[in-house]
């Protein structure tokens, strides 16, 4: 008896890291060939170009590469003299990153809330977490917005709340560097901008690191000293605490091929999030970017109701469909941070974009037969 032989399902990868390893190919090889000739392994020509470089793409004076997105957040708290009994406002949706470094300077986290349509940074939160913080006894020194998902946040508004409450704005741009807002990138909007190059992130490297952007001379004498261990005029001159946190020569050269491509993925990364609206916007909340912003689109995530996205989740699982859910518990909801203080008012939209949020598979190399085999899945699973 004949028996039909179905196709095996082909699973669909999240971030296809591959497809642009293959792309680059030759460039990347030659790349790290030229490093391994030349040996200077930490500090080589390859991270002057690439800071160089980095700091021309994104509008800013000037860029200083470091180990990794975590470390460049802590760099500048650091710098900034930031310790115990100071208070940085932080968005409770967010990586822990943004509050950890926080954490190891001594300082205190103070939670604040986010804007239900770009899952940004609410200013108004801001101004009550400020006053939050002084009820706490607490010195509120700096703000991190997060530009989350790869959208810009609301950087006037917040520039303008920074300036009447005293407070330096960090601008955590892990997940947003290249994105633009009001016709300037990231990088040049905030007075110091820390990104990370994980591999997963829209210009990714092929390990750890990261990078500060700033327009200010001092910042950067200090952030250079601090990154090798808080040396003055030479190794051994140490004249302040600092730490070990370089971007490695191998790193910058593979970056340097990948910001040459940069532009062309983000343009293609848009053109595939408008055909993620165009095919769910009926049957889910999908994203919207606002007047004036442009986005990198470091995750596609779109809401449901309460409840629906494990089934969601469940159903497109087996059809080698992945689903990541960007984050299921809030910072102010983990172990480790259910001691530092929340906005007076609470974060009920934080708290319900915790329950609702589900992300999927989204990079530059996303073809459209296989988004549309997505949305095709996505669309039976919530219409079923």
């Amino acid at each position: 008896m004949n028996q039909s032989v179905r196709a095996p399902i082909v699973p669909i990868p999240f971030i296809d890291v591959g497809a642009q390893r293959r792309r680059l190919g030759r460039a990347i090889d030659d790349a790290i060939a030229r490093v391994t000739t030349h040996c200077q392994f930490i500090q080589g020509p390859e991270v002057i170009a690439f800071e160089s470089e980095l700091a021309a793409f994104c509008g800013a004076r000037y860029a200083v590469g470091c180990a990794s997105g975590t470390d460049a957040l802590l760099l500048v708290l650091m710098a900034r003299g930031i310790g115990p009994g100071d208070a940085v406002i932080c968005p409770a949706f967010t990586f822990c990153a943004t509050a950890e470094v926080v954490v190891l300077t001594g300082a205190t986290p103070v939670f604040a809330d986010v804007d239900a349509t770009t899952f940004n940074l609410d200013t108004a939160s801001v101004t009550r977490a400020v006053a939050t913080a002084k009820r706490h006894g607490l010195t509120p020194k700096m703000v991190i917005p997060v530009d989350l998902f790869g959208l810009p946040a609301d950087h006037d508004a917040i520039a303008a709340v920074a300036k009447a409450e005293g407070l330096f704005v960090l601008d955590d741009a892990a997940q947003g560097l290249g994105a633009t807002y009001k016709g300037r990138r990231l990088g040049s909007l905030a007075p110091a901008t820390a990104t990370s190059f994980f591999p997963a992130k829209p210009l990714g490297c092929y390990g750890d690191g990261g990078a500060v952007l700033t327009d200010d001379a001092g910042l950067v004498e200090l952030l250079k000293s601090l990154r090798v261990h808080g040396q003055g005029s030479d190794r051994y001159d140490n004249v302040r605490i600092g730490m070990t946190s370089r971007l490695d020569t191998i790193q910058a050269a593979v970056l340097t091929e990948k910001l040459k491509i940069f532009a062309e993925e983000i343009a293609a990364r848009d053109r595939i999030a408008q055909r993620y609206a165009d095919g769910l916007k009926d049957v889910a909340l999908v994203p919207i970017v606002p007047e004036g912003l442009t986005s990198v689109w470091a995750q596609y995530t779109i809401r449901l109701a309460p409840g629906v996205r494990d089934g969601l989740a469940g159903k497109l699982r087996p059809q080698g469909i992945p689903t990541v859910v960007y984050y299921p518990k809030p910072l102010h909801r983990l172990e480790a941070y259910r001691q530092f203080p929340v906005v007076d008012n609470g974060i009920p939209v934080t708290d319900r974009l915790a329950e609702e949020v589900i992300s999927l598979p989204m990079h530059a190399y996303l073809d459209a037969p296989t988004q549309d085999r997505i949305i095709e899945a996505v669309r039976a699973a919530l219409t079923a």
